[in-house]
Order: C-alpha cells, then structure tokens, then sequence
C-alpha cells in the first residue's frame, strides 16, 4: 500500500513533481493498485493550496482513506499524545498495520522526520526516487 501525506498531495497536485505524477500513471496501468491519501491529508492539502484536493483527485490511481470510527479515534490519541497533527496523524494510521490492508505500507512525504521509527517513509524529492535524479 502507497500512501501520499499531505506534503506528497501538494507536491502531485501541483503538476510539477515528475515522479510522483509518473508513480501514478505507471500504477494506471496496473489494475487495483492505488495511491492511497488519508481524508484529513487531503482537506490540510485543500486548506494550504486551493484546488489541490480536487487536482489531486483527477489522477485515476488516487483513493481516499476515510475517517471512519476507529480511525477518528485512534487519530485523535496519536494527536494527544503528540505524534504531530491531524493530518500527519491519520497518515500515520494508514501507515500501520490495519486489519483491511495487509502487507507492508510505504509512505511517500517530503517530511520523513514527523514519522517515527518502524513507519517506513520514502522521501518524495529524495535522489533516485523512481529513478529520477
């Protein structure tokens, strides 16, 4: 599972960042795959740049992770306890293991420190994501 935070969202939705616009037509073509994008990652993506959440979503390959009940809830503790805000927060959530999402999750972000330890983050404009340089 490929997760986009908020950072990722932006940078997708901008039009501008090559590889992860090529990450998304390349998993087109792949039925079932999906970039995944938690709910409150795309409405902080909307607040900081109008359109972007409606860009983001033009790009076949992206789903939204609601915000269901227990995902509202163990959201709200990581926020409490200070993992970071509410969008780094859910993003975090979906990068954990989930009953309904088996198999390891990758987290794209522009951000790898506001994630601890045993979330596995790629940077987005890390030398050589996809092979760009």
């Amino acid at each position: 599972m490929i997760i986009l935070d908020t950072s990722a969202v932006l940078a997708l939705a901008g039009g501008r960042h090559k590889a992860l616009i090529e990450l998304a037509a390349n998993m087109a073509r792949t039925p079932g795959d999906a970039l995944w994008v938690p709910a409150l990652c795309l409405a902080q993506a909307e607040s900081e740049d109008a359109g972007a959440g409606r860009a983001a979503l033009t790009f076949s390959t992206v789903a939204v992770d609601p915000l269901d009940t227990v995902a509202a809830v163990t959201v709200g503790t990581l926020v409490r306890e200070g993992f970071g805000g509410i969008d780094t927060c859910h993003a975090l959530y979906c990068a954990s293991p989930r009953p309904q999402f088996t198999g390891m999750s990758i987290l794209l972000t522009a951000h790898e420190d506001r994630y601890p330890p045993g979330i596995v983050t790629v940077d987005i404009d890390a030398p050589g994501i996809l092979g760009h340089h």
